[in-house]
C-alpha cells in the first residue's frame, strides 16, 4: 500500500447502459439538488486500465452526451496528441465539439475503461467545480470492477476522484499519503462475492494525471507528455 511511484512525462459508458444517456439530464441551474451522473460508464470487456473521473459541467456546457463533454475541456485533445498526434483528431470537423461515437470506438479498440467515480453529488455553487461537489453516491466498484475483468489500473484526472477512490478502500489512508499528480500507489481494493465474502480483485494500481480542466495551471503540452508517459508505461503505445 505505502509502494508509490512517479511517472516522470516524457520531454518530446454498454447499449443498455447509455440509454441513461438520454433519459438523465444533470440539472442546470439551481445548487443543492441531488442530481445523478449523466453518463454511463464505457466498459471494454478488453479493458486493462480504466479512467476515473467525477461530474460533468451542467448541461448548458455540454458540445455531446459523453464523458467530458465540454468543449473546452483537453482530455479529448490530449487523448488526439497522445495517439495520433493530431489535437483535433476526436473533433467533427470545425465544430465546436467532439465526436463520443468516435472517440467511443476509440476505446473500445485500445481496451480503455471510463468510469466515473461518482453517480451522485450536489453542486453547491451549480459550477463543475471539484471544490464545491458534494459527493452523495460514489462509484459502486463492486458491480463495476467485474464487468472490466482485466483491468489492473485505475488511472484518475484530479484530486476529487483520487480521494473518492481512496475513500472506498478498507483501511483509511491519511490525505497526506494521497499520490499526488503523475505519482502511483498500490490499491488494496476488496469486493463482495456471490457469498458476500471479502474478495482480492486483481492487483490494482491507482494513477494520478493532471486534470484537463483549463482551471488547472498547466500547459497542455505538460500535460500531454505527462499523459504520454502513463499510456506508453501501460503499453498503450
Amino acid at each position: 500500500m505505502k509502494n508509490i511511484m512517479t511517472i516522470k512525462p516524457l520531454n518530446t459508458q454498454e447499449d443498455a447502459n447509455n440509454k441513461a444517456n438520454n433519459e438523465i439530464v444533470a440539472t442546470e441551474s439551481s445548487s443543492g439538488e441531488i442530481e445523478n451522473h449523466p453518463f454511463a460508464p464505457v466498459l471494454p470487456p478488453n479493458a486493462t486500465i480504466m479512467m476515473m473521473g467525477t461530474f460533468p459541467p451542467t448541461a448548458d456546457k455540454w458540445a455531446m452526451s459523453f464523458h467530458y463533454p465540454n468543449f473546452y475541456n483537453d482530455m479529448w485533445r490530449i487523448y488526439g496528441r497522445v495517439f495520433f498526434d493530431d489535437v483535433d483528431y476526436f473533433r467533427v470537423g470545425d465544430e465546436k465539439r467532439f465526436d463520443p461515437e468516435r472517440i467511443r470506438n476509440f476505446m473500445f479498440e485500445r481496451g480503455i475503461a471510463s468510469c466515473p467515480t461518482v453517480k451522485q453529488a450536489i453542486r453547491e455553487t451549480g459550477n463543475a467545480s471539484d471544490k464545491n461537489l458534494t459527493v452523495v453516491t460514489p462509484v459502486d466498484l463492486d458491480s463495476i470492477l467485474p464487468q472490466v475483468p482485466k483491468v489492473e489500473t485505475l488511472f484518475t484526472t484530479g484530486g476529487k476522484a483520487t480521494e473518492v477512490l481512496l475513500g472506498l478502500l478498507d483501511e483509511p489512508i491519511t490525505k497526506s499519503k494521497h499520490p499526488k499528480t503523475n505519482q502511483s500507489m498500490d490499491y488494496p481494493y476488496q469486493w463482495q462475492n456471490a457469498n458476500n465474502k471479502k474478495t482480492d480483485v486483481n492487483d490494482l494500481t491507482l494513477y494520478r494525471l493532471p486534470s484537463t480542466s483549463r482551471a488547472y495551471p498547466l500547459s497542455l503540452d505538460k500535460k500531454v507528455a505527462a499523459y504520454k508517459a502513463f499510456f506508453e508505461k501501460m503499453g498503450k503505445l
